[in-house]
C-alpha cells in the first residue's frame, strides 16, 4: 500500500472479533464515491495500526483508491454471413 493513503477515520479493538470505527464523512473525497442502483458508495480499507496511538486506537480507516487498469481486448466475432478466408501460407526459402 502506498504512502498517499487518504485517512478518514480510526478504530479500536473492543472484542476478539470486533473493531469499532469512526469515519469522518466530511473527509470522504467525492471523486472516490460511486453510484450503484441509485445509492452512493465509497470503498474503505480498515487496517491494523503498527502501534496503539495515544487515544487507544488500534486500527485506521482509509479510502480504498485502487482502480482496476482498463484493458483493451480484441474480440473476434464469427459472422456466419461472411465466408472465412483461408490462412495464406508464406513461401519460406531455406
Amino acid at each position: 500500500m502506498s504512502d498517499d493513503r487518504i485517512f478518514v477515520g480510526s478504530g479500536k479493538q473492543t472484542h476478539e472479533k470486533f473493531v469499532n470505527i469512526s469515519v469522518c464523512l466530511t473527509d470522504l473525497p467525492k471523486e472516490h464515491m460511486f453510484e450503484y442502483n441509485g445509492k452512493k458508495y465509497i470503498k474503505l480499507t480498515v487496517g491494523k495500526k503498527n502501534d496503539t496511538d495515544k487515544f487507544g486506537k488500534t486500527h485506521y480507516v482509509a479510502v480504498n483508491t485502487y482502480k482496476k487498469e482498463e484493458t483493451t481486448e480484441t474480440v473476434t466475432v464469427h459472422n456466419p454471413e461472411v465466408p472465412e478466408q483461408p490462412e495464406q501460407e508464406e513461401d519460406l526459402i531455406f
